[in-house]
């Protein structure tokens, strides 16, 4: 048999043996969900600090209110204490904008920016019983937040100078699991540690009219993306997360929101209470947004 026959015999056995070394779909959500729960194990020697930043538009675009927060985030026994170091506040009266110096900080007795502004730091990256602030059924990397959405794997894609796993999620319909969860999106994987690098959800279901009619209240783009970086040897943590949507409200109250964070200055403490700083090792995280920071 010539050469030349037997490439052409061999040609249809090519895709499948250069397929041969590519992990299955249920093998990286598998290591993936390993590594989140050892992630959660190391970061309970981890303090870090904390920018927040959040604002409030109107829907012509101008400046309604704005926070800054400065915190140190701290481990505790079953998840995270932040103490605020620094705060800037800003809110709109008039066509001015006047500075305030204190969280839930109200100018009039019924000051729907400043509960809201407070409510939303509170909520979404306060979460007391999170390693990182953030809650986990907000991104369905563990192993029992997997089981609430399917995954599809879409092949690779370039992202922080490597080629990483792209997997798209959706939540699973009629499953018989006792809730539902309301994301769908996207995670970038690391090809080699199999941990998240970018995790991007939006919506998967539409606010029913009847919730519109009765509540009067309607979102708009909703949805948050987190980048991940590595910190330390087999550490990884939350570097930027951020989120923007619209807000209206039955009588004639408008807002789009923005939030941007950005965790820095990891450094890890000892039975001894001292304190090492963690030297950023540049594998495969992404870079921290200067956005919001002071």
């Amino acid at each position: 048999m010539s050469a030349g026959v037997r490439t052409l015999l061999l040609l249809p056995l090519l895709p499948a043996a250069a397929c041969w070394g590519q992990p299955t779909i249920e093998e990286i959500l598998a290591k993936l969900a390993a590594n989140q729960e050892k992630g959660v194990e190391a970061r309970k020697s981890i303090v870090y600090r904390q920018d927040t930043w959040v604002r409030l538009l109107r829907t012509n675009g101008k400046l309604s209110r704005e926070e800054k927060r400065q915190y140190t985030a701290a481990p505790t026994a079953t998840g995270t204490e932040k103490k605020l170091d620094r705060f800037e506040g800003r809110y709109e009266r008039g066509g001015r904008l006047y500075p305030y110096e204190r969280p839930k900080f109200q100018y009039k007795d019924m000051d729907i920016d400043g509960d809201l502004i407070e409510d939303l730091t509170d909520d979404l990256v306060n979460d007391k019983k999170s390693r990182d602030g953030f809650s986990k059924d907000m991104f369905p990397l563990t192993r029992e937040e997997q089981r609430h959405y399917r995954f599809t794997l879409t092949g690779r894609r370039k992202l922080a100078g490597v080629e990483a796993w792209h997997i798209q999620f959706e939540p699973l319909k009629g499953s018989g699991l006792d809730d539902d969860r309301p994301w769908k999106g996207e995670v970038f994987v690391h090809p080699e540690e199999f941990q998240p690098l970018l995790v991007s959800t939006r919506q998967a279901f539409k606010i029913p009219v009847a919730v519109k009619v009765l509540l009067g209240i309607d979102i708009k783009q909703l949805g948050f993306q987190v980048t991940y970086r590595k910190v330390g040897q087999d550490l990884w943590f939350p570097a930027t997360y951020g989120t923007e949507f619209g807000l209206k409200v039955l009588f004639g109250y408008k807002r789009n929101i923005t939030m941007n964070v950005t965790n820095s200055d990891f450094r890890r403490t000892s039975a001894e209470s001292t304190i090492q700083f963690l030297e950023p090792t540049g594998t495969g995280g992404a870079k921290p947004s200067p956005d919001g920071v002071f």
